[in-house]
């Protein structure tokens, strides 16, 4: 299994209209947050297909697919990265963390971050000291500090707030609006699974009044819709 037998397994499927399309979704025009981003115009489901065909490729043959300027390719080697892990020992998970974190600088979007750090650092992470998700959300980086809070998920699925509470803090007046979607959606994670702690973090020195009114909608969002526009108008 190799990069170019990967590459080769990926470009059947291309469509270059569907390529065009792509360049638009994320963002990739001149000041945009995907500056630069190339794409093949492959789907999703057919990626996650090659994926689990390489799962087990080398991982120096994964970093060249990480490394690779087209987009479709970076987030083939995430997931193939999730597959290799799943229902594997500590010891597999934390070589797979440790080559995701060595090349976090190609973790460059936002479905490609969604789709890796929740599994991979979350497992990392779970029994160690999560330092780490502190420095990513001090970062200067949009996508380090997206991984900081989506990582999250991974505990608060498991009742365990106390990270995404403290990030979620760190992050609530960032400035990029894909940061605004990325807090109140675990936000609204958190409320499903208990909706007292939400509240209590939103209404705690009136955070819900001093984030983005994007972060705010997100966090709400299945909140009833009488209490909802409470929070919308300030009148909690």
């Amino acid at each position: 299994m190799t990069f170019e037998t990967a590459f080769n397994e990926l470009k059947k499927s291309s469509d270059p209209e569907k390529a065009e399309h792509s360049k638009r979704f994320f963002k990739s025009d001149p000041g945009e947050y995907g500056e630069g981003d190339l794409f093949l115009g492959i789907t999703v489901p057919n990626q996650r297909k090659v994926a689990k065909k390489f799962k087990d490729m080398p991982l120096n043959e994964v970093e060249k697919l990480l490394r690779s300027k087209f987009h479709e390719c970076r987030l083939t080697a995430v997931m193939l990265l999730v597959y290799r892990i799943e229902r594997k020992d500590q010891q597999i998970v934390d070589e797979v963390a440790d080559f995701y974190l060595r090349n976090i600088e190609y973790v460059n979007n936002w479905d490609i971050v969604d789709s890796s750090c929740r599994f991979i650092l979350s497992r990392f992470l779970e029994k160690r000291e999560r330092t780490l998700l502190y420095d990513l959300a001090e970062s200067d980086n949009l996508w380090e500090r997206r991984i900081a809070i989506i990582t999250c998920y991974y505990y608060i699925k498991k009742n365990d707030f106390k990270d995404a509470l403290i990030i979620s803090d760190i992050l609530l007046t960032d400035e990029e609006d894909l940061i605004h979607k990325a807090v109140g959606w675990m936000l609204r994670e958190i409320g499903g699974q208990n909706q007292e702690v939400e509240e209590a973090f939103l209404i705690e020195s009136d955070r819900y009044k001093k984030m983005p009114r994007t972060m705010l909608r997100y966090a709400i969002e299945k909140f009833d819709e009488p209490l909802r526009k409470k929070y919308l108008t300030g009148e909690v």
